[in-house]
């Protein structure tokens, strides 16, 4: 099927339908506003062939006051289609935003690995914003300038039909340039919105990576990278610029030609007497009126050309498949004890490329599991299938006997807590940073947070306390402070599940004892799963699971593993060493 037929389609049920009254209302402005247009081409043969010879005031008078009225009307409506449609559109802009937004917001983890964070802010602030023109004055201009060229070229052919049809055949062929043009324009479009968005990824990432990129001296790189990028957008945007030339430059030539025509045809009629000087001047005036909109749709054609190529890229954003699928998941949970069980669980990123290799183990609530092994042994892979941001492809993982797959994911998030290696920090204040996990909780909880992962060691020491701003993804801290905060995040949530990635890596003796004192809080009674290289911060877990290669190689508690001497105990007393 034709893909711009699909988008119209998709466009008019989602956008236009939905907002007919206002649309019919602006059409009906449209055709007052191109009525009242009407009257001066139309009074001035009158003023010209009756009036003026007649030598009478009053009818003079009663002509200017008539087309005083018409040009009042003209301009009121004028008003009230830009004030009417323009914010409609406006509004649309910003609803259709925030729907794009909610939507990425359900879509899995693995879409978000395979696509820039600039990349996907470029989809949701500017690919919709060419619904302005489907919504906004473009499209009922479109059909009022059609009306307007219609009524126009009826009167024409009453005034004279041979002067009409000279005037027709260039308009035709303006026509027939004009949509081959945009059949080469939508294209352009589309990849412009792709490009756009890879510049403005590629900016976004280099923003974020500063002290890196300063850090190895590595600005020159990451101009020339820039420069690339923007030069292709240059390239493409002067492709559709020079097809829109064509169309502005061959309608100027082709109406041009027309005109000069009319008037060697009108004056002509007019030397022989069987055109009048009122004639020929409402027939110039007319034509205008019906030259004019056929400009402007072309102009306008142009704009809904870009939009439809915007809004394709957001259809196909909106018909992606979420990772809550309500059809599949539908247990609800009620209350969750923290039983995990893995049985027989495979995991491949890409097909035929497993990195999970039937793996089982049980998890019961109130323990800790940690996984230990080299780096991309798969540990993080685990950790990633209890927080359910990936699913497996073979075996499954139950939650209190219940398959996880199968369970609506807010439900169980809800009880989930994850203390990440780098975890996200917004710029604003510790107090917004520890009341993400719950913004509605009360003083006291928050304090019982503050106090439990032992934020206020360092908060109390700050002028402003927890209103102090952190900056952006809180440089302003250390990396102690950065992770208490979180772990505060994670005791404010009151979760029943915890996922502990690297929480106590690269941190100094001091900060790390800290930390260690505010974990013991946090796992106390809670199921949870530690990664970590450093291999003493786990000596007390339930159980230590050794995974290389996909496989667990070895499980156990931390004596038991020591005295197998196997491949936990070749990691530990390598640690020791160093």
């Amino acid at each position: 099927m034709d893909k711009n037929k699909v988008s119209f389609t998709w466009a008019f049920k989602e956008f236009i339908w939905p907002r007919r009254k206002i649309l019919f209302l602006g059409l009906f402005l449209i055709i007052i506003r191109s009525l009242a247009g009407l009257v001066l081409p139309l009074a001035s043969k009158v003023l010209i062939d009756e009036v003026i010879p007649s030598k009478d005031l009053q009818p003079l008078i009663n002509l200017i006051v008539f087309v005083c009225v018409a040009i009042l009307i003209q301009a009121l409506s004028s008003f009230a289609i830009t004030r009417l449609l323009s914010v409609e559109a406006q509004r649309l802009i910003a609803q259709l935003r925030a729907k794009v937004q909610r939507k990425l917001m359900k879509l899995p983890i693995s879409f978000f690995d395979n696509n820039k964070s600039g990349a996907l802010v470029s989809r949701v602030m500017t690919d919709v914003e060419g619904v302005r023109n489907l919504v906004g004055t473009g499209l009922v201009q479109l059909v009022g300038g059609t009306f307007t060229a219609i009524v126009s070229l009826v009167i024409l052919i009453k005034i004279n039909a041979l002067m009409t049809l000279f005037v027709l055949l260039p308009v035709a062929v303006f026509a027939v340039v004009a949509l081959k043009a945009f059949k080469v324009i939508r294209p352009i479009f589309r990849a412009r919105g792709k490009l756009s968005a890879e510049v403005k990824g590629r900016l976004t990432e280099t923003l974020n990576g500063i002290r890196v990129i300063k850090g190895f001296n590595a600005e020159d790189q990451e101009n020339a990278n820039f420069e690339d990028g923007v030069h292709r957008l240059f390239i493409n945007v002067k492709k559709s610029l020079t097809a829109t030339a064509v169309i502005t430059s061959s309608s100027t030539f082709l109406l041009g030609l027309a005109s000069a025509g009319i008037m060697g045809i009108g004056g002509y009629y007019m030397m022989e007497g069987s055109m009048t000087l009122g004639d020929f001047l409402k027939f110039t005036l007319l034509l205008g009126f019906m030259i004019a909109p056929i400009v402007q749709m072309s102009n306008i054609g142009s704009q809904l050309t870009e939009a439809l190529a915007g809004l394709d890229r957001t259809e196909e954003l909106m018909e992606m498949k979420e990772e809550d699928d309500p059809s599949v998941r539908k247990v609800v949970l009620s209350d969750v004890s923290g039983d995990v069980k893995f049985k027989n669980v495979s995991f491949s990123y890409e097909n035929n490329k497993e990195v999970l290799h039937n793996i089982s183990f049980d998890a019961p609530k109130g323990t800790v599991t940690a996984l230990v092994g080299s780096s991309g042994s798969g540990k993080s892979t685990i950790a990633g299938l209890v927080a359910t941001f990936l699913n497996p492809v073979s075996g499954t993982i139950t939650l209190d006997g219940l398959d996880l797959s199968t369970v609506n994911l807010n439900s169980f998030r809800s009880r989930l807590g994850v203390v990440l290696q780098d975890d996200f920090l917004y710029e604003g204040t510790i107090r917004e940073n520890i009341l993400f996990a719950k913004p509605a909780a009360s003083e006291e909880k928050l304090q019982e947070a503050v106090k439990g992962a032992y934020v206020n060691e360092f908060t109390d020491k700050f002028e402003d306390g927890l209103e102090t701003v952190i900056g952006e993804r809180g440089v302003k801290l250390s990396g102690g402070q950065r992770q208490r905060i979180s772990i505060a995040r994670a005791l404010l949530a009151d979760p029943k599940i915890i996922i502990l990635d690297e929480a106590t890596s690269n941190l100094d003796t001091e900060s790390e004892s800290y930390i260690q004192k505010s974990l013991g809080i946090l796992m106390k009674n809670r199921t949870t799963f530690v990664i970590a290289h450093r291999l003493t911060t786990i000596q007390q877990a339930d159980q230590i699971l050794v995974v290389e290669d996909g496989n667990i190689v070895e499980r156990g508690k931390h004596e038991e593993l020591i005295k197998a001497q196997g491949r936990y105990y070749d990691l530990y007393t390598y640690q020791s060493r160093i």
